[in-house]
């Protein structure tokens, strides 16, 4: 399956996926849009793949945006239509059912920073920057920006950045919880790595399960979302790496799952 303007690596059972249109600053068209959606079903597909990683090509950006000739011939209905679109490749990221890390190595700007968002994790270089400044358009995020920002950063912040369409570097985006980490930006992607080889050793269930947990359940009332947690608490139980893991304390060895 061959790819124009994405990068597909596995190393180790990492996938590695490079939006790689560096002389555009990696900008979201259309046809990108269809190639990561793409990565996202070999991702889905392939069980030796245990964790994503989402970057971007070159030292400068991330994702700089979506690709604004193509916002720039939009209406109302097919403005529409382009923002579902992005946002149903968005949320599948989200529900992949494997940990997605947004290696975020230069500006993530507005449908970069959304794509950043659908990620479960993000570690920043020291010289990566975010903004959803969309509204400098005249428009406003249409990849779920305003939906994640809100839950990750709290309201007033997100309408801050939303309204005056503010670029933040790292540290303040670390601040606010937008970003898990920030790394140097030598060796920026070792770190990365490491980090995602940590998420890959562990129980591809149980993985699984807190990822649904806890996108399901933050938007449940507290009872529900307690029910939710123990119905997948059991689903746990009843397989294989469960008695590995436990095992594997109990003999005070390392665990090693088998993703059963």
């Amino acid at each position: 399956m061959a790819f124009e303007n994405l990068r597909f690596d596995v190393r180790d059972g990492i996938a590695v996926v490079t939006v790689n249109r560096p002389d555009k600053l990696n900008a979201l068209n259309r046809k990108t849009l269809e190639e990561l959606n793409r990565a996202v079903d070999k991702v889905e597909a392939d069980d030796g793949i245990r964790v994503l990683v989402v970057t971007g090509a070159g030292e400068k950006s991330f994702v700089a945006g979506a690709d604004i000739r193509e916002i720039n011939t939009l209406g109302a209905s097919s403005g529409k239509e382009f923002a579902l679109f992005g946002q149903e490749i968005f949320r599948r990221i989200e529900c992949l059912g494997k940990p997605a890390i947004a290696a975020v190595n230069g500006y993530a700007l507005g449908g970069g920073c959304e794509l950043a968002m659908a990620c479960h994790l993000r570690v920043a270089s020291e010289n990566a920057k975010f903004g959803q400044p969309e509204i400098n358009l005249g428009i406003i995020p249409g990849y779920g920006g305003t939906q994640r920002l809100t839950r990750l950063v709290g309201r007033a912040k997100a309408l801050e950045l939303i309204l005056t369409g503010d670029q933040i570097k790292a540290d303040h985006a670390l601040q606010l919880g937008l970003v898990n980490a920030v790394f140097e930006a030598k060796g920026f992607m070792d770190h990365v790595m490491e980090f995602a080889r940590r998420l890959s050793k562990q129980a591809p269930a149980a993985v699984r399960y807190a990822l649904e947990a806890v996108n399901l359940g933050t938007d449940m009332p507290l009872e529900e979302g307690s029910h939710l947690e123990a119905t997948l608490f059991a689903l746990c139980a009843a397989t294989e790496d469960m008695k590995e893991g436990t095992g594997a304390f109990l003999e005070k060895r390392k665990a090693e799952f088998k993703g059963r």
